[in-house]
């Protein structure tokens, strides 16, 4: 079974989009975003701040995005869990019907059921003009789960010049969980049953 990454970081389209800096586009844009920070200053968890460099680096403040994503995944963000501070990632996946609709179509009722369309490989919302036409079930999987906090860089005092270096760091570690977590979610979607 060949793994199907779930997340990655563009390097190359982001050096390819540097307007000024000469570095990076993603240092540009945490630099003009820094109000993304604004209260985690110095908070003695990395969460907030890690999620706050998530946010910076894709759609909408980021787009495309620095962090990119597997064509099934449609949006994937994290915040602070206010139970206890911990850092749950929340991503919406594009799934196949459930087994318990593709036993039998006696539900569809010739109604012409459509499931996600797809334009160049990418999951996209119908048309209004197909919505007028007929009907359409686009299935969806929520994950809501915890990320370890273990390599998360802390959070820094303030707006120093590693800034940007640390809110990359704090993406790879992201992008690197999120991949274990999810990558094999994936992999199983796109190879379907077995």
């Amino acid at each position: 079974m060949t793994a199907q990454q779930a997340f990655w970081i563009d390097g190359r389209s982001d050096r390819e989009r540097v307007r000024y800096s000469g570095v990076s586009h993603y240092s540009e844009r945490v630099w003009e975003n820094i109000g993304e920070f604004e209260g985690v200053w110095g908070d003695i968890a990395p969460v907030a701040f890690a999620c706050a460099a998530w946010r910076i680096a894709t759609p909408p403040l980021t787009s495309p995005g620095f962090v990119r994503w597997h064509r099934r995944i449609l949006s994937a963000s994290c915040d602070r869990n206010t139970w206890d501070g911990s850092l749950t990632a929340h991503v919406t996946i594009v799934s196949p019907p459930p087994a318990a609709l593709t036993v039998s179509r006696d539900w569809w009722r010739d109604r012409g059921w459509r499931d996600w369309p797809e334009i160049f490989g990418q999951f996209v919302e119908p048309a209004e003009q197909d919505l007028a036409k007929v009907p359409y079930l686009r299935p969806t999987l929520v994950v809501d789960a915890p990320v370890p906090l273990d390599d998360l860089p802390p959070a820094p005092d303030g707006p120093a010049d590693d800034l940007a270096e640390t809110a990359h760091r704090a993406l790879v570690v992201l992008v690197r969980e999120l991949n274990d977590l999810l990558a094999p979610v994936v992999t199983q979607l796109e190879q379907g049953p077995r």
